[in-house]
């Protein structure tokens, strides 16, 4: 894989922040069994979906020029985006609500979701396009 591909970068620091806000989950936290779950559930989500991140990075590398415009570079790049945003608004505010007892603002952990839905339909459609 090509170290200078974005997505990894994108990823491998995913990671490390699904990580590090897992060890404060188990160690850290203090809050009630509802916050706790929800805590969980938005570090499980922010995983896998770096997980995901990881699948946009080697997509993006094994399709050559994807940087230079094909088609499916493009899709790719806008799966990774609404990867990135569906990790940033489902798990950072079920993670937020874990901490606070409050969602940052309302109807962040559906758009996050949908985000998260339409990253995977947008790389399956990219795997479909020539490049």
């Amino acid at each position: 894989m090509n170290t200078a591909n974005p997505w990894l970068v994108v990823a491998a620091l995913s990671g490390l922040a699904a990580v590090a806000a897992g060890a404060y989950g188990a160690h850290g936290l203090e809050a009630d069994d509802r916050g706790r779950d929800l805590f969980a559930r938005g570090v499980q989500y922010h995983m896998w979906h770096t997980f995901a991140l990881l699948a946009v990075a080697w997509f993006t590398d094994a399709r050559k020029n994807t940087s230079g415009g094909t088609d499916a570079g493009r899709w790719a790049h806008r799966a990774g985006w609404l990867f990135a945003a569906g990790i940033v608004l489902f798990s950072g505010s079920l993670s937020g609500f874990g901490v606070t007892g409050e969602l940052p603002f309302a109807g962040a952990a559906p758009a996050g979701g949908l985000a998260l839905m339409a990253g995977w339909a947008v790389l399956a459609f990219a795997a479909t396009r020539k490049g």
